[in-house]
């Protein structure tokens, strides 16, 4: 199964190149700590054009450059004000699986960049007020020369496998019913493959083996890397972390309960165990 990631559409870049910066430039405006303009067309969301924001009753505290989406010049802007008449604002959340999942991977890096920026615009190590860095996506201090780039935070994600069946969760603040893989942080120290082991013994307190690579996913809640894995059951009872684990099931390929959409890599693991199972049960 292939990851549905397309890295053609985005282009990373420092400083826009010549004739790409105008009117029809995409604006992902954060109004607050995580509150997207946005204008809703035909049901779908889309960030301010750089021609809609001119007219717009707001003040600019942050504005950086991202890349190019399709050729259209890509800004970040942290802003504060009113919400402007005919426009909403809602957290990204609201854009998972009404946007081009790509689009909404661009709009997570936004989100990313923007919380970055308001979170280091002291150095961490001196106090002192950071710039902008004059070649890299980065502050720098010059008090003490301390460079800052923006940080993300590396997860595993995994589905455990048993035969025809496999191991999802419910997280304790989930509703009754949803359920997922299971995902945890890396620790200092730790490889990833220790990860995975680590995480899956604490959460549901079983052992594992056969660890697979399947692809990985930019995931803004807030800064994470996600690494996702299938891996095989090797022993133990199902032992739910408390306050972590509501429950943990072993569901059959054919008896898939209430998971998530189709953007998260949890689902492109679960279905990718379906395809597999499917296509072996012919």
């Amino acid at each position: 199964m292939l990851w549905p990631i397309n890295p053609s559409k985005f282009i990373s870049e420092v400083e826009p190149p010549s004739g790409v910066d105008g009117d029809e430039a995409y604006y992902f405006v954060f109004l607050g700590a995580d509150e997207l303009l946005s204008i809703t067309e035909h049901g779908i969301p889309r960030p301010v054009t750089a021609d809609e924001f001119r007219w717009l009753d707001v003040k600019v505290d942050f504005r950086h450059y991202l890349g190019r989406w399709e050729n259209r010049a890509c800004y970040v802007l942290a802003a504060s004000g009113a919400v402007p008449e005919g426009y909403a604002v809602s957290g990204l959340r609201g854009w998972l699986g009404r946007v081009d999942p790509d689009f909404f991977y661009l709009a997570g890096r936004a989100k990313q960049i923007a919380e970055w920026n308001r979170d280091h615009r002291h150095c961490g190590r001196c106090g002192g007020l950071n710039d902008d860095h004059e070649e890299d996506r980065a502050k720098h201090c010059p008090e003490c020369d301390l460079t800052t780039y923006p940080r993300l935070s590396p997860s595993i994600i995994v589905l455990v496998r048993n035969g025809e069946k496999m191991l999802l969760a419910r997280n304790a603040r989930w509703p009754t019913g949803m359920y997922s893989t299971l995902a945890g942080f890396v620790e200092p120290g730790e490889s990833i493959e220790q990860t995975v082991h680590r995480e899956v013994a604490e959460e549901v307190g079983i052992q594992v083996k056969n660890l697979r690579y399947l692809g990985s996913q930019s995931w803004p809640f807030p800064n994470s890397l996600m690494l996702g894995f299938h891996a095989d059951y090797d022993g133990g009872d199902i032992v739910c972390q408390e306050g972590e684990i509501a429950e943990a099931r072993w569901f059959h390929f054919r008896e898939l309960p209430n998971v998530p959409g189709g953007t998260a890599i949890s689902r492109w693991l679960i279905d990718a165990f379906i395809d597999e199972q499917s296509a072996a049960a012919g």
